[in-house]
């Protein structure tokens, strides 16, 4: 079993300590909600505080995380390679430019998506873990067909993410149950670990009653949000120059981002970005 990992410190580890991965899974009911650039920024925030991390592109056929990644043209081999033994683990893992301690595996933009296997999944996993990872992000298609049941299933931790509208909302509680009854961990009479993370998130919005508040969707899923991200153009931006966009330090997104890997690994925080600004008098009197 791919147990939780022990701390890092500086990237250091306790020689005399079996290594085992923490598998984390980023879900979510519908598509186009930022898994991606979650799963990314997540996995580059944990590196960048010195744990040793893949992240793992599930979505066959539709490969984009290389592309936020910004290792796209660095592909060669890919996840379904290793599942099918046409490439080592090593062959198709991809160094990050930027941490020498974070590792992508990408998705095949040509094969179907019944090419992953239960078992080949396993080993791919399995042999991470024995080469000394300590998490191990896995950047799930949305919905509940097979990659993603694949993607779920040997996690120790999910993060669903949520757009706060009822539709996003409504598919995400379908993703609980089965986190809840088709996993590994539910096999064995355990929970996965579950956290909720609010994505595109506008608080002038949730004021006129255009979306649903924080407190909203937390009610309605029965869940803590471990992030909230505002809505904000830098993540766009950040996507098309690949990169995640909890490294454009200076923008809201990316300091949610930050906050959101902090409380992961168990740190307390304050919930950033989630009033709206409110106007002054001069403001409101020249219409700025």
């Amino acid at each position: 079993m791919l147990s939780p990992a022990p701390a890092v410190t500086g990237g250091q580890t306790n020689p005399e300590e079996p290594q085992l991965a923490e598998i984390i899974v980023v879900t979510s009911g519908k598509g186009g909600v930022g898994k991606t650039t979650t799963s990314a920024s997540l996995a580059t925030g944990l590196a960048r505080r010195g744990h040793r991390v893949a992240v793992i592109d599930f979505d066959v056929g539709l490969r984009n995380l290389d592309l936020i990644m910004g290792c796209e043209r660095r592909v060669v081999y890919d996840f379904v390679n290793v599942v099918h033994g046409e490439a080592t683990l090593k062959q198709a893992l991809i160094k990050d430019k930027r941490f020498d301690n974070l590792y992508v595996l990408a998705a095949s933009q040509t094969r179907d998506k019944d090419a992953l296997t239960k078992e080949g999944v396993e080993k791919v996993l399995n042999d991470l873990a024995a080469d000394g990872f300590d998490y191990i992000v896995a950047d799930s298609p949305a919905g509940i067909e097979k990659g993603a049941f694949l993607a779920m299933y040997y996690a120790d931790q999910a993060v669903v993410v949520v757009n706060p509208e009822v539709s996003s909302v409504r598919d995400s509680d379908r993703i609980l149950g089965l986190l809840a009854s088709k996993t590994r961990r539910a096999e064995n009479g355990e929970r996965v670990k579950e956290h909720l993370l609010l994505t595109r998130y506008s608080p002038k919005r949730v004021e006129t009653g255009e979306m649903l508040s924080i407190g909203d969707v937390e009610e309605i899923l029965g869940l803590k949000a471990i992030g909230v991200i505002p809505e904000s153009g830098d993540v766009l931006n950040a996507s098309n120059k690949g990169e995640p966009v909890i490294l454009e330090t200076t923008s809201d997104a990316a300091q949610a981002y930050e906050d959101a890997v902090a409380r992961l690994l168990g740190e307390s925080r304050p919930m950033r970005f989630v009033t709206a600004e409110k106007k002054g008098f001069l403001s409101k009197l020249f219409g700025g």
